[in-house]
């Protein structure tokens, strides 16, 4: 009696085993490759509930999600022979689990080397101004690159982002007085520029005293009330002919009269 209890209790626990071994649960974006005594039995099964046959089945998973894989920083000597550190992030999903498996062992760690080699590559062609200053156009041709010599894992490169460009100190140094001559030359450009302009309105200016002479004494007055109201204290100022000419011409006349 003892012994038929313990037995299926055996039995119970062999066929729970069992059952965990024939039966597997797949996420939405899980997708298990089936080896069935080293052949790959068919496409790819799941997501879901997906039954197997014990010892003789091999799932393996592959996720569908989108990887993102930070490349460390790479030494690159760029065309014009500047010695940079150059770091990237790199966005892929795989496409084709079947591919993924079968035609490359580790497509992370392939992916990740081939992230490597090809940031070296590509940066070592450019100058480090197009380095600084069109990584959009970088990323693209990085991306490109990537994509065709992952497609044959099954592997899809979404986008590359180069993320981080160190330069050497006296790189730095060099591009800091750059960039403060740089500033040194617009602002002498521009209080030229606002030399210039100031100079043409008093020619301006000029031009039509010279054809209307009683604007100058208009001024002139103008020029007299704004320094009466600001000071209190006695002014000397020299009077013009033509404001007495008038006064002068008067008591001349009276002079010749008998």
């Amino acid at each position: 009696m003892g012994g038929g209890i313990v037995g299926l209790i055996i039995l119970v626990i062999f066929g729970l085993i069992l059952l965990g071994m024939m039966v597997k649960i797949l996420n939405e974006y899980e997708r298990a490759v089936v080896f069935r005594l080293g052949r790959v039995m068919g496409t790819p099964k799941g997501p879901g509930l997906i039954l197997l046959i014990p010892i003789v089945d091999r799932p393996v998973k592959v996720s569908l999600r989108t990887v993102v894989l930070d490349v460390p920083p790479q030494d690159v000597i760029t065309k014009d022979n500047v010695t940079l550190k150059v770091s990237a992030v790199v966005y892929f999903r795989v496409l084709d689990p079947l591919k993924s498996i079968i035609q490359v062992e580790n497509y992370l760690y392939a992916t990740s080397q081939l992230s490597q080699t090809t940031l070296r590559s590509v940066l070592g062609q450019a100058m480090l101004d197009e380095i600084l200053s069109a990584r959009e156009k970088l990323n693209q041709e990085l991306q490109t690159i990537l994509d065709k010599h992952a497609d044959p894992w099954g592997v899809k490169v979404s986008a590359v982002e180069i993320k981080h460009v160190d330069l050497p100190q006296e790189m730095q140094r060099a591009m800091a007085k750059q960039a403060e001559a740089e500033r040194e030359r617009r602002a002498k450009i521009i209080h030229a520029e606002g030399e210039f302009q100031a100079a043409q309105k008093l020619a301006d200016a000029a031009d039509v005293i010279y054809k209307s002479p009683m604007a100058l004494q208009l001024r002139f007055l103008q020029t007299l009330t704004e320094i009466a109201a600001e000071n209190n204290s006695t002014i000397v100022f020299p009077v013009p002919i033509d404001l007495i000419k008038v006064f002068i011409d008067s008591g001349t006349r009276k002079e010749l009269k008998p």
